[in-house]
């Protein structure tokens, strides 16, 4: 019985994560599996983290600071903006939706881009807002479609720079421009998930445009470079009168002791940032080259992740990888049917993915 319950969510797909590593052990019974399907960082958290975790655990038994004034402290001073701007929140999807809730009303309108993070949906269609889709041009985000888009409505729009799962981006002077021509009743969400990974010229800092344009918000994760997905640790940036809105409507202790401890020693370790980029920058190389090795075309990528065409079904190949112990992502519900995205992960991973898809075409070619 469902008709006693709001109609917009139960016609919602639940989000389907990457593949779990003991649930694919569970189903075929394989123990050597190598898990590319989250972005997530193959250098696991700096020891350091560990040792921070480790000692946090003995405050398990007391709740957390609700403020997070320490790890507040730490990214105020880190990134040069005032604590008063900084939302936390349990993972970047948690201020995403935060967000949401706060811009949004039943009738209001958000933008996104084609194949945009699909979590953007999700808050936008749980909120009652509208959701606008604007076409993609060569996988990445048309500003320029996206402010056409824009109508009385328009309360929001979400921005992933770089995108997931394309891996495209867009310029820094490409978005200033985009937020010179947008009206100042509409907040932009400029989602920074990847960013300690871009290495371009043109590729800007969100930040450096907050003092400029209060309507923008810059969203950020833990989970990626700092290799923290597990404790789910996210923030945005935005005008202090905003984060006051975020923090009315945010959970009492939506970030648990053991997150912002982590948080607080990963911000302190350059040197692992550092390995970490360059750890990508070598698989990324590896991969993309095995790829075109092989014959399948690429979108260029300045995330911890490449999306290829499989020339089928996505979810053929994704099968047909678990078959070789090897986990990836088909994105057929971004619009992208017969495109897989992998994670970039340890050299021995990419080698046996590699492997391990040579392998499954050529079982699916002869089926």
């Amino acid at each position: 019985m469902t008709d006693n319950v709001n109609q917009r969510i139960a016609a919602l797909q639940p989000y389907k994560p990457g593949k779990p590593i003991d649930e694919l052990a569970r189903e075929l019974g394989i123990n050597d599996i190598v898990k590319l399907a989250s972005n997530e960082n193959p250098l696991g958290p700096s020891q350091a983290v560990r040792e921070a975790i480790a000692a946090a655990s003995q405050e398990l038994p007391r709740y957390p600071d609700g403020s997070g004034f320490e790890l507040k402290q730490a990214l105020a001073q880190r990134l040069r903006v005032d604590t008063a701007q900084i939302t936390l929140g349990n993972g970047s999807n948690d201020v995403l939706d935060l967000i949401a809730r706060v811009a949004l009303e039943p009738g209001s309108e958000a933008i996104i881009a084609e194949h945009s993070f699909v979590v953007y949906r999700l808050a936008v269609t749980c909120c009652g807002g509208d959701l606008v889709t604007v076409p993609a041009t060569d996988y990445g985000a048309d500003l320029t479609a996206m402010l056409a888009a824009v109508t009385e409505r328009t309360r929001l729009v979400f921005l992933a720079n770089p995108n997931n799962p394309t891996g495209t981006w867009v310029t820094a002077a490409a978005i200033e421009n985009f937020l010179q021509h947008l009206p100042e009743t509409v907040w932009v969400v400029l989602d920074e998930a990847y960013f300690e990974y871009v290495d371009e010229a043109e590729y800007g800092n969100g930040l450096a445009l907050l003092d400029k344009y209060p309507n923008l918000i810059v969203t950020r994760t833990f989970s990626k470079i700092y290799g923290l997905a597990s404790v789910r640790l996210g923030f945005s940036v935005s005008s202090a009168k905003f984060a006051d809105l975020l923090n009315r409507a945010r959970q009492p202790f939506n970030v648990n002791g053991l997150a912002m401890a982590a948080g607080l020693a990963a911000l302190a370790d350059d040197d692992y940032v550092q390995r970490s980029c360059a750890m990508n920058r070598q698989g990324m190389a590896q991969i993309t080259e095995g790829l075109t090795a092989q014959g399948y075309p690429y979108i260029p990528s300045v995330g911890n992740f490449v999306a290829f065409d499989s020339g089928r079904s996505g979810v053929e190949v994704f099968d047909a990888l678990l078959q070789q112990g090897v986990i990836v992502r088909p994105i057929a519900e971004y619009g992208l049917p017969n495109h897989v995205r992998v994670s970039i992960g340890l050299p021995i991973e990419n080698d046996r993915f590699l492997a391990a898809l040579s392998a499954a075409l050529s079982a699916l070619g002869q089926s």
